[in-house]
């Protein structure tokens, strides 16, 4: 693996070190999962889309720059760096377009990728189901046929939707065959929010976020044309979607080398407390940040060269989960009392905890870990 970078890329590097520093927000927006917070996000999203800084590794045609996969890092990497907002488009531009290049039609690509780009359609994810939140084959929600308008009614609810409560689209799996086996007889749909006989209602989290949301399906009537990769084909449309989750696109390493050299800085301003546990606990941390870096490197190189993750996406989400955990942890413990105030760390901790949940629980993925990359049996 070589780790020196191009002159290409090192331009690359400088273009987009000094857009941001031109133009990220001086004064941190608000929360983007807060109503207020993520209509400045959208300001910001739309921003980024005007000088095809949005999705830099897609097609030009599409709003993106053409730049490589290795391009793509450099970016994630001075994007973190510059304390640039979050990404509220996420769901769509992180987790839905890989798939939607990869199964999608031409129309499909034509259409919804530049709107996308945009922050023009906002995407949610409909996954989690009420007795089906980490076992996504134990979906109930279904899709019967309609032959006589030719498209499909769906039914059932989607629960824990990130950012729902303002977005426009959803994307999904639906039963298609209830007969058949678990991971058979699934299809996966792209839904507009709007669409009569769907029902989207957010609820409060107790942090004040309010962008999470139920949404129900009541008969609600698509055309053919809102099916992704094929009736029946869904389980393994969503496995390339959990890929990307689990994998390259949801966490790049830029943003564990930002927190770790930010604890790093918190260290030496806590000197005070700073044990030696503590030091060697920060230490640590930042060996993790890097050692995730060069992972990730390797898992590019992998694919520049045409070899598949598959389940080492599994590792990738079990290492950064917990690595955001324990980076907050030191924080939290070097601030003392003054984690108990509503500071970055101290919410950013809050939002650590969520990591070994979504995107699949380490439970599952250490399953798959343990089955499928080091093939030991199922009991």
């Amino acid at each position: 693996m070589d780790l020196t970078w191009s002159e290409q890329d090192e331009q690359f590097r400088a273009e987009a070190r000094d857009w941001l520093a031109a133009n990220v927000p001086r004064q941190p927006l608000p929360s983007g999962d807060t109503a207020e917070g993520f209509a400045a996000h959208l300001a910001w999203e739309r921003a980024l889309h005007a000088d095809r800084w949005s999705v830099v590794s897609w097609p030009k045609e599409y709003g993106g720059r053409e730049a490589s996969i290795w391009q793509w890092l450099i970016f994630e990497e001075e994007y973190y760096r510059a304390a640039a907002p979050q990404r509220v488009t996420q769901n769509g531009i992180f987790l839905l377009a890989p798939t939607i290049f990869e199964f999608g039609t031409k129309q499909q690509q034509d259409e919804l990728l530049p709107r996308m780009a945009a922050a023009q359609d906002l995407w949610a994810q409909g996954w989690s189901e009420p007795g089906a939140g980490s076992d996504l084959a134990g979906i109930r929600s279904r899709a019967a046929r309609d032959e006589q308008a030719g498209g499909w009614r769906l039914s059932g609810q989607k629960t824990w939707s990130t950012r729902a409560a303002f977005c426009t689209h959803v994307f999904g799996l639906f039963r298609t065959d209830p007969q058949a086996e678990r991971h058979r007889g699934l299809t996966y749909f792209l839904v507009p929010l709007d669409t009569p006989g769907v029902t989207v209602r957010g609820f409060d989290r107790l942090d004040g976020d309010e962008g999470f949301a139920d949404v129900f399906f009541e008969d609600a009537f698509v055309p053919d044309s809102a099916v992704l990769g094929g009736v029946h084909q869904g389980w393994s449309v969503a496995m390339a979607t959990t890929g990307s989750e689990r994998g390259l696109t949801l966490r790049s390493p830029g943003r564990f080398l930002k927190a770790a050299d930010a604890l790093v800085a918190l260290a030496g301003e806590r000197a005070e407390a700073a044990t030696d546990l503590l030091r060697d606990r920060v230490a640590r941390s930042w060996m993790q940040a890097h050692a995730y870096q060069q992972f990730t490197l390797a898992q590019v190189t992998d694919i520049v060269e045409g070899r598949q993750v598959g389940a080492r996406s599994s590792l990738n989400k079990v290492f950064w989960s917990e690595l955001d955990i324990a980076l907050h942890e030191t924080a939290l413990e070097l601030l003392g009392p003054d984690a108990l105030l509503d500071g970055p760390w101290t919410r950013g901790y809050q939002f650590s905890l969520s990591g070994p949940i979504y995107a699949g629980t380490n439970e599952i993925q250490r399953n798959i870990i343990a089955e499928r990359l080091l093939g030991l049996p199922r009991r």
